[in-house]
């Protein structure tokens, strides 16, 4: 019979620290584990997620050297919310000012969603930093991508929950995702707390295979709401910032030979499979893999295993 993998143990930061990255924003980052380890950085997904202690459970303490962060406007990083030099580019900047900070030669990346997005965009802008991927809910960035989770896509699985998603907005809107940014940007409070928490609420209902009623409470937190929601809005409104709509797979030559691993949920109504192939197919050395009976949540058994399995085997690439 063949392992099946779980989280470490709980385990504490041993070390934490602010860095000013800009006029506007400072950004929260931690280490856990082994400070003589293999540097690991995980990469959390939303826009605006941020991370859990859980974050921290995905590696053995003994080997790595895990750093984690909160990315601009989100978390523990300042101030919460902020949309002002808020990009794409702007955090893989950050990512990169992390390990100069840290003094980190080279690492692991591993990110999920939007997390596996930057963690893309950061190998291919600093392919010389990255020894090896570790990826989860691919998401290239595509209006494509947007348009079926924003825009009606995922309205067909949770109609009822799509319903309650259009209540702030015209549900004529040509386009959702604009009408909310509106209401973010030019609302009362009152107006934005409420579209904030209709948006998580959406998005915390289609996570999971099966719906988690933790996750949902958490997501619709108003200061959880808040981050995920504007944020996410934000960088969808304005196409994450990218250069192209495809950029990723246009400069796909560059990482095409890092060792990568990919796992993807069978049922992920949000990063459906076939993105993930889609980056698989176009890369030299990766393995990917589905998990049958999983969506898109790392909360998920089948997810957890295939991720811990995967930071396990990936030790190899961090023993020199």
């Amino acid at each position: 019979m063949s392992k099946k993998y779980k989280l470490f143990p709980e385990i504490e930061a041993y070390n934490q620290g602010e860095i000013k990255v800009s006029d506007i924003h400072t950004i929260y980052y931690e280490e856990a584990g082994n400070p003589n380890g293999k540097p690991i950085l995980f990469v959390h997904g939303g826009p605006g997620a941020g991370t859990s202690p859980t974050s921290r459970r995905f590696f053995d303490p003994k080997f790595y050297r895990i750093i984690l962060f909160h990315q601009r406007g989100c978390g523990k990083s300042k101030p919460l919310g902020e949309l002002e030099e808020n990009t794409t580019w702007d955090l893989i900047s950050d990512m990169e000012k992390i390990r100069e900070v840290l003094s980190v030669d080279n690492w692991i990346i591993f990110g999920g969603s939007w997390g596996s997005t930057l963690s893309l965009i950061y190998a291919i802008n600093y392919p010389e930093r990255v020894k090896a991927l570790i990826l989860r809910g691919i998401w290239l960035s595509r209006r494509e991508e947007i348009d079926w989770m924003f825009e009606g896509g995922t309205a067909r699985f949770f109609p009822e929950i799509w319903d309650k998603f259009l209540e702030p907005i015209d549900e004529n809107s040509k386009s959702k995702v604009a009408a909310y940014y509106r209401i973010f940007t030019e609302g009362t409070e009152e107006e934005i707390l409420e579209a904030a928490v209709n948006w998580s609420f959406y998005e915390a209902n289609i996570v999971k295979l099966i719906p988690s009623k933790e996750i949902i409470e958490e997501s619709t937190r108003p200061d959880k709401a808040l981050a995920i929601a504007k944020l996410e809005c934000h960088y969808f409104y304005n196409n994450m910032f990218g250069e192209g709509d495809n950029y990723i797979l246009d400069n796909i030559e560059k990482i095409e030979n890092i060792p990568t691993f990919i796992v993807n949920g069978r049922y992920d109504l949000i990063c459906p499979p076939y993105t993930a192939k889609q980056l698989h197919d176009k890369l030299n050395n990766s393995e990917f893999v589905v998990v049958g009976d999983a969506g898109h949540s790392t909360a998920e058994e089948g997810i957890i295993h295939e991720l811990v399995k995967a930071t396990e085997k990936f030790k190899k690439y961090e023993e020199k």
